[in-house]
């Protein structure tokens, strides 16, 4: 092994060291037989150093100054180390410990052509640690400790951080206190902070403030240090007694006030915290413990409140004696104050509604029974010493009936309990006052529970049941059951109330019953359908028994191994008509079958009015003609039956008349009875809507020379006064009576119009 040694170089910021020591480990550093050193270590610097700091001379045994030359490589090679030709090391950059305290690098030799005359050697550049870091508390700190605590209770630890070198003085922390050192002490190396004294009392001084102080390098006078404010709160504990704040405490009750009302509040005082007050108040007179008691508020005061209702008639005040006492953790060290009052309750007396025997009444009847008479009355009285008539009422919708004077009950109405089971009911209890007002109510409640009776006929639970083709006789394809509406507990009996050919029934005298196959070879195919019609009834026997009769489809399937259906034939659906669908088609023809009547007695009335104006249905066709102009070409004989006008013409009935091209003047008065007609037949027409359309509107140009009758039209007719007589318009049948009516009259001579 080589020499080992120091060497040592002052620099510009501080002490550079150099250590230097052989080792024989071959294959990590080299050839110890050329390189001569191993290991370095420098101080860490706080800025760059001008000039560079010269740390030692790498050196091999094989350099030659005129051809060789030495290189670094590595971390920090060339910006915080560098080497001359000679070997000489330097510090060229900023070295900070806290950041990176080992260096690793690699040694070279190297000839003019830049070869390797060695092989490289690695060495390490170890960074020392320098005071440049102070202590650094993390604030904020806050401890507490519970007061009357036992001196040398730990309070907390403080902690403060230095990023120097914890192994040397430069990271080592030391503590003190800077104030308070009389109450509270603290451990230089682990900040743990401890009391000295035992009389810590929250209710004189609740919090402390201290200085503590953290150091390092304690050896050197010129450490660096941080200070921090600690604040430590004194914990409070039950260590005062509760007293009363007043001798004597006076309240003015209602004597309505509810049970478990408050009805007033006896204050105490206590130095302690709401969390550690623990007064325990005491009554000593037994009567007042049966009326009231006391209970604690948030701020643990004693509240007064009732245990049953004052009556202002029995006792119109109360006074007794309330004491309270205290267990505390630590023997009190205040004695004064007052642990006795005294408690003055006055009652006042109000108007109190009445007062039912029973907040509620539990009534039982049995349903389907009416009348019924309740035994159990209702009773309320009026507490005040007035003692008021009552009188009771109860709601309309209550199936009940009260007497307002007696408060005797009766049912209104026959009950069902699958309806309804349980009724409840409010009945009002009203004072009647002399002067007519109204007086004060109070309330009940009524429970009226329905019994139940036999009154509904048992069914069963399914009605359908499935039969698969492989069973053979004997197999049992379902167990039947039976649901009752009513709620009497009963057993049920079974049996086929026509027998089958197929399957038997069988009662298992325990409610339920079994269906069994009688013969199979049963098949989907099959189109028959199989119906059991099975009488279930609600008992073994009795005049009381309700039954009824089912019918239960039978479903043949194709069933796997297990009986489970894979296939069902379908019933066969049956044809018919419900009654509900009877009475709906019935319904509709009778609708019908009234309209029509309606129609035609309609029609008939119509006809029946016509025939009363005197004209028959051949009389109201195109009762309006308008004649533009006497034509030559009549074409519309569909109006008119010319018969009459041509026999007319040729029996001489007609008398001679004009040409056909005279001129006839219409007589002035029947100007007005021609417009009338006009209006009422349009009137008819418009307001006709079953008739069919006879009148009709023809404007003609011109009369044709072919018409028979001539020209009826006074179109043509000419001022001249010339006139005809159209008397003989009478003698030409009904048809024609209208137009005699009009043309034929006579008239006043004050009807005309001129």
């Amino acid at each position: 092994m080589g020499a080992c040694g120091w060497v040592e170089v002052g620099g510009r910021r501080g002490l550079v060291m150099l250590l230097l020591w052989g080792c024989a480990l071959v294959g990590v550093y080299g050839d110890i037989s050329t390189w001569r050193w191993n290991h370095l270590k420098t101080f860490e610097s706080s800025e760059v150093p001008d000039p560079p700091t010269f740390i030692t001379k790498l050196d091999n045994q094989k350099f030659n100054i005129e051809e060789h030359r030495y290189r670094i490589e590595g971390e920090g090679a060339g910006t915080i180390f560098s080497v001359n030709d000679e070997g000489k090391l330097y510090v060229i950059g900023l070295l900070d410990r806290e950041k990176k305290s080992l260096y690793h690098l690699t040694a070279r030799l190297l000839n003019r052509a830049n070869q390797d005359v060695e092989p490289s050697s690695n060495f390490v550049i170890e960074v020392q640690d320098i005071n440049d870091n102070a202590p650094v508390f993390h604030e904020p700190f806050k401890g507490f400790v519970p007061e009357m605590s036992v001196s040398g209770t730990v309070v907390m630890t403080v902690n403060a951080t230095d990023d120097d070198d914890p192994t040397t003085d430069n990271g080592k922390v030391r503590y003190k206190l800077l104030n308070g050192t009389d109450i509270f002490s603290i451990d230089e190396k682990k900040g743990t902070i401890r009391t000295k004294v035992f009389n810590l009392d929250r209710e004189t001084t609740p919090e402390y403030k201290i200085m503590v102080q953290a150091k390092d390098s304690a050896a050197n006078t010129f450490g660096l240090t941080d200070t921090a404010t600690v604040t430590i709160r004194i914990e409070d504990i039950n260590d005062n007694m509760a007293t009363f704040k007043r001798r004597e405490y006076i309240f003015k009750v209602r004597e309505d006030v509810r049970v478990d009302a408050n009805i007033g509040t006896v204050e105490v005082e206590d130095k302690d915290e709401e969390q550690n007050k623990n007064p325990i108040f005491k009554i000593d007179d037994r009567l007042i413990n049966n009326l009231l008691e006391i209970k604690k508020d948030q701020h643990k005061n004693g509240v007064l409140s009732l245990k049953q209702p004052l009556d202002f008639e029995k006792h119109s005040s109360y006074r007794f004696t309330v004491t309270v006492t205290e267990e505390t953790v630590n023997a009190p060290r205040n004695t004064k104050g007052h642990n006795k009052a005294e408690v003055v309750i006055h009652v006042i007396d109000v108007d109190e509604p009445p007062v039912f025997d029973e907040r509620e009444y539990n009534i039982s009847v049995r349903e389907e029974t009416f009348p019924v008479i309740i035994p159990v009355s209702i009773k309320a009285k009026d507490p005040d010493m007035a003692n008021r008539p009552i009188r009771y009422s109860i709601e309309e919708s209550c199936p009940i009936a009260i007497d307002p004077k007696e408060g005797t009950l009766s049912l209104k109405v026959k009950l069902d309990r699958e309806y309804k089971p349980l009724h409840r009911c409010q009945v009002t209890a009203e004072e009647s006052p002399p002067d007519g007002q109204e007086g004060q109510k109070s309330y009940a409640m009524i429970n009226l529970v329905v019994q139940d009776v036999n009154d509904h006929a048992p069914k069963l639970s399914t009605e359908e049941i499935d039969v698969c083709e492989s069973d053979r006789p004997g197999t049992v394809i379902a167990t039947l059951s039976a649901i009752d509406k009513d709620e009497i507990s009963t057993s049920f009996t079974f049996r086929l109330a026509k027998p089958s050919s197929n399957f038997s029934l069988s009662d298992n005298n325990n409610g339920t019953a079994t269906l069994v196959v009688k013969e199979g070879g049963f098949k989907t195919e099959d189109v028959s359908d199989h119906v059991l019609e099975i009488e279930v009834a609600d008992g073994r026997g009795g005049s009381g028994v309700l039954k009824s009769v089912e019918r239960v489809r039978i479903k043949v399937c194709q069933c796997a191994s297990d009986r489970t259906p894979e296939y069902c034939r379908p019933h066969r659906r049956q044809v018919g008509v419900s009654v509900h669908a009877l009475i709906t088609i019935l319904l509709c023809i009778v609708t019908i079958l009234v309209i029509v009547i309606l129609l035609v007695l309609r029609q008939r009335y119509r006809k029946d009015a016509l025939v009363a104006l005197g004209k028959s249905s051949g009389e109201i066709h195109e009762q309006l003609v308008t004649y533009d102009e006497e034509g030559g070409g009549e074409m519309d004989t569909n109006g008119y039956d010319v018969s009459i006008l041509t026999s007319a013409r040729h029996d001489g009935a007609l008398l001679p008349g004009p040409g056909v091209y005279a001129r006839v003047n219409k007589p002035p008065a029947c100007k007005g009875d021609m417009a009338a007609m006009i209006e009422v037949k349009k009137d008819e027409a418009d307001h006709d809507r079953d008739g069919a359309p006879y009148d009709t509107l023809h404007i003609y140009g011109y009369e044709g020379p072919g018409s028979l009758a001539g020209s009826l039209s006074s179109l043509a007719s000419s001022s001249s006064g010339d006139s005809l007589d159209y008397d003989f318009l009478n003698n030409w049948g009904p048809r024609f009576r209208t137009l005699a009516e009009l043309y034929g009259v006579d008239c006043y001579a004050g009807d005309a119009p001129y």
